[in-house]
C-alpha cells in the first residue's frame, strides 16, 4: 500500500468548497483515502474475480485464488496453475480463461501495462479492454485503485449510482442529466469524489 495521492488535499478542499455534500461527506469520512498496490497484474485478477458478483462472494473466490497461488499472485504462477484447479476456487470458465489469458499475455509482453502511464484515460480504458473479461468498468477501476487517475467517473458502477440516489435525493436511477452535471462540477477531482461516495454505503473503504 502506499501514500494518499499528491492530488488529494487539494481536491478536498477544493470539492469541499464546490458541493454541500461533498463537504459533507469529506468531514465525515476522516479515515483513509484513495492507495495503490501498484501491481496491475494482481488489481486486474481481482477485478475479474469480482465480476457480477456480491462483495462477500468475490472475497470467498479471491481467498480460495490467493491460496491456490501460495501468496503470489503473478503472471507466472497463474500460468503453472491447471484450468480445473482455478475453476475450484468458484470461478466461472470465462473468469478462468480471463485469467489464464492475462497471465499469457502479461508474459509473452503483448500486454505492456507501463504504456498505461504515458496514455489519457480513455485511451487506456481502450487498451485495458482489449484484455478478455475486461470490459469499461474494470477498466476505470484499474484506473482508479492502481493508477490512481484523479479524474475517473464510473457511472457503469452500482454502487456509485446508489450512493449518488442517497445523498443527494435522487430516483434511482439518478438521471443521466444529473450525473453529468456532477461530473461538469467534480472534475478534474471525479474519483475522490467516488470514493467518499462509495465510502458513504461502505463501512470499509474499497480496494483493488
Amino acid at each position: 500500500m502506499s501514500k494518499p495521492p499528491k492530488y488529494w488535499a487539494r481536491a478536498k478542499k477544493i470539492l469541499s468548497k464546490k458541493d454541500k455534500v461533498m463537504k459533507k461527506l469529506i468531514n465525515n469520512y476522516k479515515d483513509g483515502s484513495l492507495v495503490t498496490r501498484n501491481d496491475v497484474f494482481f488489481s486486474l485478477c481481482k477485478s475479474i474475480i469480482g465480476q457480477q458478483i456480491s462483495v462477500a462472494a468475490a472475497n470467498s473466490v479471491f481467498f480460495k485464488f490467493k491460496k491456490k497461488c501460495k501468496n503470489k499472485i503473478n503472471a507466472r504462477t497463474v500460468s503453472k496453475l491447471s484450468f480445473s484447479s482455478l475453476k475450484r476456487c468458484g470461478l466461472s470458465k470465462q473468469k478462468v480463461k480471463g485469467i489464464k489469458d492475462l497471465a499469457k499475455r502479461t508474459l509473452n509482453k503483448t500486454f505492456k501495462p507501463n504504456l498505461i502511464k504515458k496514455m489519457t484515460d480513455e485511451e487506456a480504458i481502450e487498451y485495458l479492454s482489449e484484455l478478455r473479461q475486461i470490459g469499461r468498468w474494470s477498466a476505470e477501476m484499474i484506473l482508479l485503485f492502481t493508477f490512481n487517475r484523479s479524474n475517473i467517473w464510473p457511472l457503469q458502477d452500482i454502487g456509485l449510482l446508489r450512493a449518488i440516489s442517497n445523498n443527494y435525493n435522487k430516483k434511482y436511477f439518478p438521471p443521466r442529466t444529473f450525473l453529468n452535471k456532477l461530473h461538469k462540477k467534480f472534475t478534474p477531482y471525479c474519483s475522490v469524489a467516488t470514493w467518499y461516495l462509495w465510502r458513504s454505503i461502505d463501512n470499509e473503504p474499497i480496494q483493488y
